[in-house]
């Protein structure tokens, strides 16, 4: 049976996770509404994949389709099969916003009954064409959920749970324009530090810094815009740089990702189908060039990194010399290039003068509360902990509280009500910032002895989901990313003999975050100094 039921079928278990990433990838509406219902595929498929749909649908419907799924002799065809009894049901679907999290699972998990013997042909043809406009990575890099249950997960396979978005493989990322014109073509976009891009980037890549998004919001929303003109003209030009289909390529370094995320996470909020994200970035490129002995290979594969100024990088020509691609090599680099050139250009006269904002703003690194800063005996007995100082990266292993709620439980109130309640002494609009990048408008409420974050309701104008409540006590440090200021993080906590346990990581993205800081901190002084003289 492991050959067309998918191990780990279990709460939460792998297939689970292939297939959301799967529908976000065509459907990223009716993802993004089951996501904010707190619906996963786990909770409504569990049963679909188990009995390959016989479990809902009548006995001839489901010889029809079993019939025809065993004589395609492709497993993963189950999951399109389900991508669209999901699709054919979305607009049922969306128009539920007002029922329970409950009805609409029921009605989900009993879709497939509705199916008819006669539909079993459109469905399996629907199946195909979505299959047709799927990376292939999807099934290279998930073989291993089908065969004999002796085949364990490799390490190293992606935990499919944590992903933002499809991985897609850096083979199949230069093949697929390389060698195809139908199928899946990729757009390129490299979302590195305009230094690093220019030192060299994939020729058919266009540039998108994602630190713009932080340092000049309306720099970032040009860039975007040129973006998808980029894209539309490479795909009416038929440049071999042309695809329908986004692929965002970071450095494959995990502190320098969480920017692109960011970028990511914009596309997928603005329900942008077809957006994927090379598996490993630019170093993963690097190395399968190497491994590929490029110089060795036909001239069709040479000339994949270049700089700005055009010139190649080692792992294209052994002798440095600029060797010319045969067919459509003066394209590749003709349209992408030529329209972000004036890109790049920019983002580093943004850069430069960002540099100077950054030296005038950003605090000491570390620095704790002197003796000037508050006045009395050490907190609670042992040396202070409280520091507001700038980071190098995010510490990854912590806990983001935020990732630790849920909606349905949460308490909805009127924001201008709670911003004009008597004992709140400051309010703060800012952006919650989650470790996969994604960004909600939200509220700080600062009272004497607590911080409120209010994140607003999308659905619901006015009204906020009360997302934490924090002590001001309870604040260790409060830190910011020298590149951008603006991007703070709160670290609660208590101490022990051990020292200081860390108990929760908030992040911010708050204009005039200095100003901001400063009334935390003084708030924070306060209390600290109530409780030692108490």
């Amino acid at each position: 049976m492991n050959k067309y039921i998918p191990r780990d079928c279990v709460p939460k278990g792998r297939p689970f996770h292939l297939y959301r990433l799967l529908l976000q990838y065509h459907e990223p509406e009716l993802c993004s509404f089951l996501d904010t219902k707190k619906i996963t595929p786990d909770s409504y498929a569990m049963s679909w994949l188990g009995s390959l749909f016989s479990s809902h649908c009548l006995p001839e419907v489901t010889q029809a389709l079993w019939d025809n799924y065993l004589q395609q002799a492709d497993p993963f065809l189950i999951f399109f099969l389900m991508l669209i009894i999901l699709v054919n049901a979305k607009d049922t679907i969306l128009a539920q916003e007002g029922d329970s999290k409950e009805d609409i699972i029921k009605m989900l998990e009993g879709s497939p009954a509705l199916l008819e013997a006669e539909d079993i042909e459109d469905l399996f043809s629907l199946a195909q064409y979505y299959y047709s406009k799927t990376p292939l990575s999807l099934r290279k890099e998930n073989q291993n959920l089908f065969g004999s249950s002796l085949v364990a997960l490799k390490e190293e396979d992606m935990d499919l749970s944590q992903a933002l978005c499809l991985p897609v493989s850096v083979p199949e990322i230069l093949q697929a324009n390389q060698l195809q014109q139908e199928g899946v073509r990729f757009f390129v976009v490299d979302c590195r530090p305009a230094e690093q891009y220019n030192a060299g980037h994939l020729s058919t890549a266009f540039h998108l810094d994602s630190d713009l998004m932080l340092q000049n919001p309306s720099e970032f929303a040009l860039s975007v815009k040129s973006l998808l003109e980029a894209q539309k003209q490479s795909l009416e030009s038929g440049s071999i740089a042309s695809g329908e289909h986004l692929c965002f390529m970071g450095s494959g370094r995990e502190e320098e990702d969480m920017y692109m995320n960011m970028v990511l996470a914009h596309f997928l909020q603005k329900n942008k189908e077809y957006v994927s994200i090379a598996k490993g970035g630019f170093m993963a490129l690097q190395q399968h060039l190497v491994d590929m002995n490029i110089e060795g290979l036909d001239s069709s594969y040479v000339h994949w990194i270049v700089s700005t100024s055009g010139s190649h990088s080692s792992l294209s020509s052994a002798d440095g010399e600029s060797l010319s691609s045969p067919g459509d090599s003066k394209g590749v680099k003709s349209l992408v290039n030529k329209m972000t050139f004036a890109l790049k250009s920019k983002s580093v006269n943004v850069k430069e003068k960002m540099i100077s904002f950054i030296e005038n703003t950003s605090t000491p690194v570390d620095r704790h509360v002197s003796s000037s800063d508050r006045v009395g005996k050490p907190y609670r007995g042992v040396k202070p902990v409280f520091s507001i100082g700038d980071e190098e990266e995010y510490d990854t292993d912590e806990i983001d509280s935020s990732s630790m709620s849920d909606d349905d439980r949460k308490e909805i109130v009127n924001i201008q009500t709670w911003i004009n309640k008597p004992d709140v002494k400051h309010h703060i609009t800012c952006n919650e910032v989650k470790e996969t990048g994604h960004m909600f408008p939200s509220h700080l409420l600062i009272t004497a002895t607590h911080m409120y974050c209010l994140r607003e309701i999308a659905s619901r104008k006015g009204f906020a989901y009360i997302q934490s409540r924090q002590a001001l006590n309870s604040v260790v440090k409060i830190t910011s990313k020298k590149k951008h200021p603006e991007l703070i993080t709160f670290k609660f906590g208590n101490n022990n003999s051990a020292g200081v346990e860390i108990s929760a990581v908030e992040r911010y993205l708050i204009p005039n975050a200095g100003d901001a800081t400063k009334v935390i901190k003084q708030q924070i002084m306060k209390v600290l100094d109530a409780l030692e003289s108490s």
